[in-house]
Parts: structure tokens; C-alpha cells; sequence
């Protein structure tokens, strides 16, 4: 950054490292800095953050703690799940999804107080300096992006640490030694990754999964579930309607409870280098699975299938940061264009680690048992057409193999 700033909008957790990026914010640049919590279901007591930041000499007034679950789900992860989108086939994104809002109330509140920088504390090896900055400058072409990780000295573990008892931060006792792997959490997901799970070759141990029972350890008895929709959005649980963020919560403890959502998973990071992460999607698993399912009997095979082969674009736009990108909401208006009719209801079967769709049922259904029946379908279909379909669709493979037989 070439002009110090007057006035910055941190991401801050409350937690050791944005802690201290806080107060290196105060010393390097002598800059106002304002604080912005969000709430977006990572389970944690937030207030905290609040009387760590009066501490750190933030007044009250530039101290933002937000709840953002409803619009965190609402408005990210249901867009998101109406693609059914998997990064890499089996990632759900629950990292990458977060980012947009927070960097979209960072720059809104920068804007608020005249600020003229934001600032996160990502690092400069993974993915979230990049999805953190390309929405900001999405957002506000004129905005300018701290990257402490990028800019300072503190390079190690002991460094953090001695910069923080040398600006009276308060350290946690577990915090003095290098901690056994870094969690990234939210309503759809958490996220472990780093020192002890860096080789991939070993198993993670069982200490690092925390939204989820073992699946050996869950019940042995399935428990079946039913889950409703409109244009392809959740709104109710057993026929109970439910705001967004709650029926994401309520998914999540059914998926706690049988051990369902777990990946061990090695993806490419955006930046270039392959990285090994343990993820828990608990409700987020069993979403997709009853999205496909209804998905099944209301969306023709036209529709569907353009909408699948679209599918890992869509995902990989919104791993790399890209969910501001005029291709990403290009994308987004033709998948909900074709949850126009995916509304109906879904049963699930839920059982040690497994969630499967049994049972599917919709007023707007194209499922017609008269047409697939084996047995009399009383003219519903006559399959003597089919002689006439398979030979215009054979003509082009005759002409080439006729060719290759007459040029060989």
C-alpha cells in the first residue's frame, strides 16, 4: 500500500491473531481502526469479541457484531445449493460461501464511517485472501485491501507471540504452543486444516470432528425424515415451516446425530498448491441429497442436464472468489430459472453416516406411471414409435461407419 490509511474496517474474530492484527493496524499505519464481528453460525460466543476489542482501545461505537445467519443462508447458501454445487465433486463450499458477505459488510461499513481501507486475516497461501479481495474490488472499485499476512514480519508462531505480550494481548494457554490444526466454522460447515492433518496419507484422528457423531457411534436404528420445497429452496421439516437458518440448523443436528456429512478431502487451491482439509457438512449433505431428489420428478432431462454440465464452473466460480462476477450471476439466473417448478416434498432415509433419497412427491411432478409402466398403459404410449426414433438417431452412425468401412 503506498498511502497509509486514515481509517480501517478490520474482519475481526476476537481471536489471538486478529487480535493482533488489530493492534498492528494501530501501530504500523497509526490508522482508526472499526471491528466487524458476523454471526454466521460458527457456534461460538461472540460478545467476547466485543470486550476485546474495548480492550484493544476500539470504542463502542466502532464495534460491529452482526447477526447475519438468515442472510447468510437465505441468500448464499440457498442460491448456491439450487446448482447443487460440489467444488472438485465433493466439496460443498461451506469456506468459500461465507466470504462474499463478509466482504460485502465490510465494505458497507467502510463506506459507513468514511473508511477508506478493510482489512482480513487471511494468508497469503490460501484461498480466502483471494475470494476476501476480489469482492471487496467487486464491490467498491476504490477500496483499499489490507493483507497483514502479506505485509509484516511476524512470520512465525513465537514472532505472534511476542508481538502479543510485548502489546499486553491477552493469550490463551493453549495458544503458547503451535496449535494441532487451524477451524474455519459456520452454519453450513467447519473446516480443519493444517499441522496435524498435513500429511495425507495419515488418517485424521477422531478428536477433530466436531458437528458429527462417529457413524460406527451413531444409532443403529434409521430415522426418516420428510423435507419440502418451493422453487428450490427448503421450507419446511415434517411439514413444519422453518426460516432458512433454522432448517439449516435443524439439518445439522440430524446429520450430528447420524454421523452424516464427513470428507476427507485434497482439493486445488486457487493460488496453485494442493491442500488437505477435514470438512463436516452435516445439514448441508443431507440438502442436497433431498434438492436432487425432488429434483428428480420436477426438472425434465433437458433442463437437468444442461444445468449439471454447468454445475463445476458454477462451483469453481465460487471457490476462486467469484461470486460477484457478472458470469457467476449470468449462471445464477439461468439455475433459477429452472427451479421454477422444483417444488414438492422428499422422505429421507438417515442412517450411520448415510443420508438417501426413499421418497419423492410433487403437484408439479413429470413422473407418469402410465407412461412407464410394464404393464397395460392403455395407449399412454405406443412403442412402436421407437423403431422410427432409433433409426434417425442411428443415420449419422451408419454414414460413419459406412465411411471408415469403404476408407479402411
Amino acid at each position: 500500500m503506498t498511502e497509509a490509511p486514515k481509517k480501517v474496517v478490520l474482519a475481526y474474530s476476537g481471536g489471538l491473531d486478529t487480535s493482533i492484527i488489530l493492534k498492528w493496524l494501530q501501530t504500523e499505519y497509526g490508522c482508526e481502526v472499526i471491528t466487524f464481528t458476523a454471526d454466521l453460525g460458527q457456534g461460538e460466543e461472540l460478545e467476547p469479541a466485543r470486550a476485546k476489542a474495548e480492550m484493544l482501545g476500539i470504542p463502542a461505537e466502532n464495534i460491529h457484531i452482526e447477526d447475519l445467519r438468515e442472510e447468510f443462508v437465505r441468500d448464499y447458501v440457498f442460491p448456491m445449493f439450487r446448482a447443487n454445487a460440489l467444488y472438485e465433486g465433493q466439496y460443498l463450499l461451506g469456506t468459500s460461501i461465507a466470504r462474499p458477505l463478509i466482504s460485502k459488510r465490510l465494505v458497507e461499513l467502510a463506506q459507513a464511517h468514511g473508511a477508506d481501507a478493510v482489512a482480513h486475516g487471511a494468508t497469503g497461501k490460501g484461498n480466502d485472501q483471494v475470494r476476501f479481495e476480489l469482492s471487496a474490488y467487486a464491490l467498491d472499485p476504490s477500496i483499499k485491501v489490507i493483507a497483514p499476512w502479506r505485509e509484516w514480519d511476524l512470520t512465525s508462531r513465537t514472532r505472534l507471540i511476542e508481538f502479543a505480550e510485548q502489546n499486553q494481548i491477552p493469550i490463551a494457554k493453549d495458544k503458547r504452543g503451535e496449535a494441532p490444526f487451524s477451524v474455519d466454522a459456520n452454519l453450513l460447515h467447519t473446516s480443519s486444516e493444517g499441522k496435524a492433518l498435513e500429511n495425507p496419507a495419515e488418517e485424521a484422528p477422531e478428536y477433530v470432528y466436531q458437528r458429527t457423531v462417529n457413524p460406527e457411534d451413531a444409532p443403529d436404528t434409521p430415522e426418516h425424515i420428510e423435507v419440502s420445497f418451493e422453487r428450490g429452496d427448503a421450507v419446511a421439516i415434517n411439514g413444519q415451516p422453518m426460516s432458512p437458518a433454522t432448517i439449516l440448523t435443524a439439518l445439522n443436528e440430524y446429520g450430528r446425530k447420524h454421523g452424516i456429512g464427513r470428507l476427507d478431502f485434497v482439493e486445488n487451491r486457487f493460488v496453485g498448491m494442493k491442500s488437505r482439509g477435514i470438512y463436516e457438512t452435516p445439514g448441508g449433505t443431507i440438502l442436497l441429497e433431498a434438492h436432487r431428489g425432488i429434483e428428480q420428478i420436477t426438472l425434465d432431462s433437458g433442463s437437468g442436464h444442461l444445468k449439471d454440465s454447468l454445475m463445476p464452473r458454477y462451483a469453481e466460480l465460487i471457490y476462486n472468489g467469484f461470486w460477484f462476477s457478472p458470469e457467476r450471476e449470468m449462471l445464477q439466473a439461468l439455475i433459477d430459472k429452472s427451479q421454477e417448478y422444483v417444488s414438492g416434498t422428499v422422505r429421507l432415509k438417515l442412517y450411520k453416516g448415510s443420508v438417501s433419497c426413499v421418497g419423492r412427491w410433487s403437484e408439479m411432478s413429470l413422473y407418469s406411471e402410465a407412461h412407464v409402466t410394464f404393464e397395460d398403459d392403455a395407449g399412454a404410449y405406443d412403442q412402436k414409435d421407437a423403431a422410427g426414433f432409433i433409426r434417425l438417431n442411428a443415420l449419422r452412425l451408419k454414414l460413419i461407419g459406412n465411411r471408415n468401412a469403404r476408407v479402411k
